[in-house]
């Protein structure tokens, strides 16, 4: 047997220099010291203006689309300065010293805040990625189809349009409602589910809509997928795959409650994590569906190559999770996001982005030249809202708040309107500010 693994050319060329010294003057992250001393749930995240305190925003701006890219908090910053000044000073022994325990740090608070296995999470660099290579790399026999819908973002679309093209795929898009004014759990539940043919073997669909801010009723939609598996063979069952950026971060969830196959998630907007991160997570019985289609790097998986060994028994989500060299320094930096939000708490995030969001809702919906299509309520909705202005386009309200320091975007989607997004972020007050500003914009 080959004994020139990786780690020992590195050893042998001399090439493994001493990095640690770089590493052992870090810092206590912050998330260390927001962990409740007395227990008491108060305690446990101090005050929301010290959660935003975090943050190098520009005070001059109510921040409303915080959701699009995070601005990174002092614990992730941090992080993110410490392993770029030991990869600037000695790039080849830091990342030696440092790949396989950062990566695993990170897989490991991945999996605490979801409540899974790491052997599970496979790390990307955005939701888009992801999608890309879940949907990319799909098994599907001859006349199975992918069954999705026309609510879905761009991402997910063009991924299956891919598939179909490159595979010879059926993508079957449906929609889930007619009126978002009159949408309801069990519609959304009930249009899927009838949906579904004999044919159909995934499903795709995205939990939090950015084009409405629709959120989707997803455990009842497994609970529903999961009652028609039960009459299935093993080869045909309906594998569930769930976008879930605009949840994450958002929801008090554990996946193995939630009961989907894959969540897919950018984690550099909601969770706060680096710019360019990302993660997919499988359930075990749907790993073996998926192929993957750009070699891992993972320590393992190389060093068997060089010794002419198989790694088919590594994790599917080792090989799921791509090579090459990424920003390692971002990358590295990402278990410091979710560490962040276990210490604030996942419930007291919940419960302060809903507080926010209904405030912004029912102000909006008490306006007469207002037209709100976000759900009121939380059971239908998460941190995104949308809505008009009698007379103006979504760009002009959008323009119009810019000009008075609010800043909010517009969905990028052929149906345009204008978007805000209350999170951690915020404030009452800040939100109370918006609504005002909204009473008084009319068309010029």
């Amino acid at each position: 047997m080959n004994d020139i693994g990786r780690r020992g050319f590195l050893v042998r060329t001399g090439l493994a220099l001493g990095s640690a010294v770089l590493a052992d003057a870090c810092p206590p992250a912050f998330a260390d010291q927001l962990l409740p001393q007395s227990g008491s749930r108060k305690s446990q995240f101090g005050n929301w203006d010290a959660i935003k305190a975090q943050f190098p925003l520009s005070p001059q701006l109510i921040h409303l689309a915080a959701f699009f890219l995070a601005s990174h908090p002092i614990p992730v910053r941090e992080a993110i300065e410490r392993h770029r000044a030991g990869l600037d000073a000695d790039p080849i022994g830091y990342w030696y010293e440092h790949e396989k325990k950062q990566e695993a740090k990170v897989l490991q608070a991945a999996a605490d805040y979801l409540g899974v296995s790491p052997t599970d999470i496979a790390l990307t660099d955005s939701t888009t990625m992801g999608l890309g290579l879940l949907y990319g790399g799909l098994q599907l026999r001859q006349g199975q189809e992918i069954l999705t819908t026309t609510h879905d973002h761009y991402s997910t679309e063009i991924s299956l349009r891919l598939r179909a093209e490159r595979m010879g795929a059926t993508v079957r898009r449906i929609p889930l409602y007619r009126s978002l004014k009159a949408v309801s759990r069990d519609q959304l539940v009930d249009s899927l589910q009838k949906s579904i043919s004999s044919a159909t073997r995934i499903v795709a669909v995205t939990w939090v809509h950015s084009s409405t801010g629709l959120k989707l009723p997803i455990h009842e939609m497994a609970e529903a997928i999961q009652s028609i598996n039960r009459s299935r063979s093993e080869q045909d069952r309906i594998i569930f795959c769930v976008d879930g950026v605009h949840a994450l971060g958002v929801e008090d969830f554990h996946l193995s409650q939630l009961g989907c196959d894959f969540l897919i998630a950018g984690t550099h907007k909601w969770m706060f994590g680096p710019r360019g991160t990302g993660l997919v997570w499988g359930h075990p019985k749907a790993w073996p569906i998926a192929q993957a289609t750009i070699p891992t790097f993972n320590i393992q998986a190389y060093d068997l190559w060089i010794e002419n060994r198989s790694a088919r028994d590594l994790p599917p989500s080792i090989h799921m999770t791509p090579g090459g060299f990424h920003s390692f320094e971002h990358r590295w930096a990402l278990d410091e996001a979710f560490k962040l939000h276990q210490a604030i708490g996942k419930a007291n995030v919940t419960q302060r982005i809903y507080e926010l969001n209904q405030q912004l809702k029912h102000g909006l919906a008490a306006m007469p030249h207002v037209t709100l299509h976000t759900p009121i309520s939380q059971d239908l909705s998460a941190g995104i809202v949308c809505f008009e202005v009698a007379g103006m386009t979504p760009r002009q309200i959008v323009e119009k708040l810019r000009q008075r320091k609010i800043v909010g975007s517009v969905t990028p989607y052929a149906t345009q309107y204008a978007r805000l997004a209350p999170s951690l972020l915020n404030s009452p007050v800040e939100i109370e500010k918006t609504l005002g500003e909204i009473r008084n914009l009319r068309s010029s």
